[in-house]
């Protein structure tokens, strides 16, 4: 294992970020936030599968007035998404929100961000301040490229720069409730910036890779870059940031706070890459194990499991998954499959017996 750099500790609502906590998982509803039925239902959606911070845009004054109604629905801290109006930070303060997203590049005067940290300070709520490659300072790259640094450098040097100022700002007003983010759509930039934020200030650290993409490639890409940082003990909370249904980032930063052993798997599901020895639809067996399990989580059950394993054959299955507590393979006799615990077969069974049997099996494992 690796150690976790150490950080100053905020609390969002009741949730700890920084000084150790666990990593928790974010996401931003993309419901009409003026609509309070429709963002808690989606809300709920994604602290069922595991999302424990969540972030909502407020675009204008019945957004930020409808913000209480959602804090007060909401299973999980919510967080205001503010840019340009202060007042709509102020009144989503004054709606008990429990945390702030605000640019006090953007936010106006300094009376104005002065007033916004007076009121999340009178709250107890944090700020978070941060830094994207697409709206730094103007200038400020050029001035990094001026001195011969390359494109990538410049622009990570730039976002630490450009937040650095930013904490500052809030400082000056003798509030360090801060929670701070530097994100670029590039995975070297984003990660080399974090790399430099670490080394200047102990604020806890929100990681992730903006504008990431779809499902697929953006997966890909937040899984590099968060977990790249991660595994170097750096990030204190994340977001993977995909263009899909929110609930789809939760299930994707579980499953990189998992990998990078942040995260109990429990149980980890395993499965091989298949090969002409499958003899079975396995590709559907696998993706229902991992629905009924997630949905096992999602309804709070406790799997008492590390590993879970759908093998495509009794060559590897029982023999490479031999540490798993279950495991299911084909490959035997006449099509039939092959039930495992500790790579010991014990059942013997059918294409058409093996998700149902293996579902009782795994119940066994719940509580």
């Amino acid at each position: 294992m690796f150690s976790r750099r150490q950080t100053k500790q905020i609390k969002v609502g009741w949730v700890p970020v920084g000084g150790g906590a666990p990593v928790p998982i974010q996401s931003m509803t993309n419901t009409d936030t003026r609509n309070a039925a429709a963002s808690l239902e989606q809300i709920r959606r994604l602290a069922g599968a595991g999302c424990e911070i969540v972030r909502l845009a407020v675009p204008d004054m019945t957004a930020a007035e409808t913000m209480k109604d959602i804090v007060q629905g909401s299973p999980i801290p919510v967080i205001a998404d503010i840019h340009f109006d202060y007042r709509l930070a102020l009144r989503s303060i004054e709606s008990g929100v429990h945390g702030i997203r605000i640019n006090p590049g953007n936010i106006g005067s300094a009376d104005r961000v002065r007033a916004v940290v007076e009121a999340a300070g009178e709250a107890g709520i944090p700020i978070r301040v941060g830094a994207n490659a697409g709206s730094l300072p103007k200038g400020l790259l050029e001035q990094k490229l001026a001195k011969g640094m390359s494109h990538d450098d410049a622009l990570a040097d730039a976002l630490t720069d450009a937040v650095m100022e930013q904490i500052h700002i809030l400082e000056n007003c003798h509030f360090d409730l801060i929670k701070v983010s530097l994100k670029a759509s590039s995975v070297p930039v984003t990660v080399k910036a974090c790399r430099i934020f670490s080394e200047r200030s102990d604020y806890p650290l929100h990681i992730g890779v903006t504008e990431a993409g779809t499902v697929r490639r953006g997966t890909l890409k937040s899984a590099v870059g968060i977990g790249t940082l991660l595994l170097e003990g750096i990030g204190d909370t994340m977001r993977v940031s995909l263009t899909a249904d929110p609930v789809e980032e939760v299930h994707a930063a579980r499953a990189i706070l998992e990998t990078v052993g942040l995260r109990p798997a429990y149980p980890e599901i395993v499965s091989c890459p298949t090969c002409g020895r499958t003899a079975y639809d396995m590709f559907s067996l696998a993706d229902q194990v991992e629905k009924f399990v997630n949905e096992l989580k999602a309804s709070g059950r406790q799997i008492h499991m590390k590993k879970l394993a759908v093998m495509g054959c009794v060559v590897n299955g029982p023999g490479e998954a031999r540490d798993a507590e279950l495991g299911i393979a084909g490959g035997g006799e006449g099509g039939k499959l092959v039930i495992f615990r500790y790579g010991k077969p014990f059942q013997i069974l059918s294409e058409a017996e093996a998700f149902e049997t293996l579902k009782k099996y795994i119940l066994e494992f719940c509580e």
